[in-house]
């Protein structure tokens, strides 16, 4: 059991877990799950960890779009936003990359939702490692970890 599993299941949040065989070649974590699990990707959501004035947040955005890194910064208050490097966000969070979720992170960072997720009745995330989504209300992650619904998109109907 991964600790977003566990920190699901202690707050007694309605959820549900869902595994597949990951591909150590698929070139998107969060398309392939997509894909393999025959999800619609609007809801299927990928967590990325960025540095907004050196302070590393978590932005979640849909896996069909790209974070917006100005939109992130505003949301955050900050005036420059960055991605932040592969070893930090992994020590930071205590997952690998292509399983971090927002769920059970070593240390609980600002959190932002892109805003489309609140027209959805159900968001799939990592459930902390690559091969396992967990999908539940886009309010219960938000009461789980204190996130915001912020605008992180640019353009919704280019899909990147």
């Amino acid at each position: 059991m991964t600790p977003a599993v566990a920190a699901t299941k202690k707050a007694k949040v309605p959820h549900q877990l869902l595994s597949y065989e990951h591909d150590p070649k698929a070139e998107s974590y969060g398309l392939e799950a997509a894909e393999v699990l025959g999800l619609p990707p609007e809801q299927v959501f990928k967590t990325l960890v960025a540095l907004v004035d050196d302070e590393p947040v978590v932005a979640m955005v849909p896996v069909i779009y790209q974070l917006d890194l100005k939109f992130l910064a505003k949301a955050h208050g900050g005036k420059k936003a960055q991605m932040c490097p592969a070893d930090k966000a992994q020590r930071l969070t205590g997952y690998v990359l292509g399983g971090i979720s927002p769920l059970g992170q070593k240390k609980r960072l600002p959190l932002y939702l892109e805003q489309s997720a609140g027209t959805q009745e159900t968001l799939y995330m990592s459930a902390g490692r690559r091969g396992l989504e967990i999908a539940m209300a886009p309010q219960d992650l938000l009461k789980l970890t204190g996130g915001k619904l912020a605008e992180l998109v640019r353009n919704k109907s280019s899909k990147e």
